[in-house]
């Protein structure tokens, strides 16, 4: 169970940054590239600076870069879907041009004690996909900034008729999800050893397919991160269960899919029936 939550460490603290952006009704398509991006940073950064440093300065890289896709949506009027798809291209090349398309290897002894390390006998990678989800769930119930994420997500002319600066809610989403995106990748770094430009192909589907198992709609303003955390836990057994029985990795994503669509038309169901 530790080793198959290990697994899931990355794309559980992901899910919840798309969570956030798919509250508001957006989407990021972004998140696998800057995962990727944040792999390759702190394998680079970590040869010549601290791990603590190499961390921070990946973080706030992540942090730039979604907050770019957040101005390109809020004050340009760009649409979610093509703004993030460019970030993605963006985020994508210079994950290359850093790398120069070669993996690289990571030798840190920080690194290696974050990756084998325990606290309180669960794991380090663990320990932190909790901690996110701990304070998207205070986020969501207990602050302004949460019921207006949702507020947005449900109608965003009559929050903006109320006299509420959205720019700035949907700025703050995508800056979230640019930096819980880099965490993801320096975990993937930690547990593979690698700096990879191509670790993160597939995450931002991923990360979307838990979201949409765990409830939360796509046009905005309904959606828990507890949910979307269980979504990360049941496409991860039903991947684990596909691996244990020898399904090959094409298959895999047609499944998948399938998933997807199965849990789109389950909510249309019941929101026909209400």
């Amino acid at each position: 169970m530790f080793n198959l939550l290990r697994q899931l460490a990355a794309i559980g603290i992901i899910s919840m940054g798309m969570l956030l952006v798919i509250l508001t009704g957006g989407i990021d398509l972004s998140v696998g590239a800057f995962a990727a991006l944040g792999c390759v940073i702190s394998a680079v950064l970590l040869a010549d600076y601290s791990f603590p440093v190499a961390v921070i300065l990946t973080i706030l890289t992540g942090l730039a870069l979604g907050c770019l896709s957040g101005y390109l949506v809020a004050k340009r009027n760009i649409a979610p879907f093509i703004s993030t798809l460019a970030m993605m291209t963006i985020a994508n090349g210079l994950a290359f041009i850093i790398s120069k398309g070669s993996p690289i290897m990571v030798n840190n002894r920080a690194m290696e004690l974050f990756d084998r390390g325990y606290f309180l006998g669960i794991p380090l990678h663990v320990c932190v996909m909790f901690i996110v989800f701990l304070i998207t769930v205070f986020v969501l119930r207990s602050t302004v900034f949460g019921r207006m994420i949702k507020a947005i997500g449900s109608n965003e002319s009559a929050v903006t008729l109320s006299g509420v600066k959205t720019d700035f809610y949907k700025m703050a989403v995508y800056c979230i999800a640019g930096g819980l995106s880099v965490i993801g990748g320096i975990i993937i770094t930690s547990r593979t050893g690698v700096g990879s430009p191509l670790i993160g192909s597939g995450l931002e589907l991923d990360a979307i397919a838990a979201v949409v198992i765990g409830g939360a709609s796509l046009n905005g303003g309904r959606g828990t991160a507890l949910n979307t955390l269980l979504g990360v836990f049941i496409l991860g057994l039903i991947g684990n269960i596909m691996n244990l029985m020898n399904v090959p990795a094409y298959p895999q994503q047609v499944i998948k899919g399938l998933i997807i669509i199965a849990a789109v038309m389950f909510q249309v169901v019941n929101k026909k029936r209400a």
